[in-house]
């Protein structure tokens, strides 16, 4: 696990690194979350430890978040978020072979980018008891519209848990919406689990998040989940000035 990192800090925002295995927010008893991270930033700093937190990143998955300093700032960026004007992008990898099983041949290719968007929209129910979500349909009254754009970056050969050969595909999403688990939860209806993801390793239609074996090594140790959030875009709060920070 590695450690959180402070990327950019101004009198309103603090932009930070979160590393895979830390919670944006917990209420377990000495487990780190960013919360803490930041509050104990700005207190070593003699600064008031308030946070205001505006968007999350599930535990298991690294990036770029924003976090606001003060509550004026912290309801831009809400607004900002609630309205979609913020933008969220991903890079992703999976071993699947998708939905039409063509794979193989596209890793052939020498030219094998398709840098051309595509949109998948899907009805998302989120189950809290067992905190997993799944694809149902529009007439479903508690499922909520799940957007995303994606393209595939790359195809190439690699080798699965079981040190099979295999194809491993890259993509590069953007996030219209923020629905719970939602990259992995498409992606894997699509044909296309995540590595590293335990809840939504089996593809298949409806998903109903009961996992796989798809996130362990041959030696049983887990892979890392293979979704990084690697740019954010947004309004600085009190300038208004377009902002953007990407992992390098």
């Amino acid at each position: 696990m590695g450690k959180p990192d402070i990327i950019y800090e101004d009198n309103d925002i603090i932009v930070c690194y979160k590393p895979a295995g830390i919670a944006t927010q917990t209420r377990r008893i000495g487990q780190q979350d960013m919360e803490s991270f930041i509050r104990n930033y700005r207190a070593a700093k003699n600064e008031p430890p308030y946070v205001g937190i505006v968007h999350r990143l599930d535990q298991p998955v690294e990036g770029v978040m924003v976090f606001a300093k003060n509550q004026k700032a912290a309801a831009s960026l809400s607004r900002q978020i609630k309205e979609h004007t913020t933008e969220k992008y991903y890079r992703a990898a999976s071993r699947g072979q998708g939905v039409s099983g063509a794979d193989k041949e596209e890793a052939n290719k020498e030219d094998n980018h398709d840098l051309a968007w595509h949109t998948l929209t899907d009805y998302i129910s989120f189950d809290k008891l067992t905190n997993t979500s799944k694809i149902t349909s529009e007439k479903d009254k508690l499922a909520k519209k799940a957007v995303l754009e994606y393209r595939v970056i790359s195809v190439t050969p690699d080798r699965d848990s079981s040190q099979n050969e295999c194809i491993r595909t890259e993509f590069d999403i953007k996030l219209l919406t923020g629905r719970h688990h939602q990259i992995r939860l498409q992606l894997a209806n699509i044909g296309y689990p995540l590595i590293g993801d335990t809840k939504y390793g089996k593809p298949a239609s409806n998903n109903s998040g009961t996992g796989s074996k798809s996130g362990r090594t041959c030696g049983g140790v887990r892979e890392q989940l293979a979704l990084c959030s690697y740019k954010i875009v947004f309004d600085h709060p009190a300038t208004g000035e377009r902002m953007t920070f990407e992992l390098p």
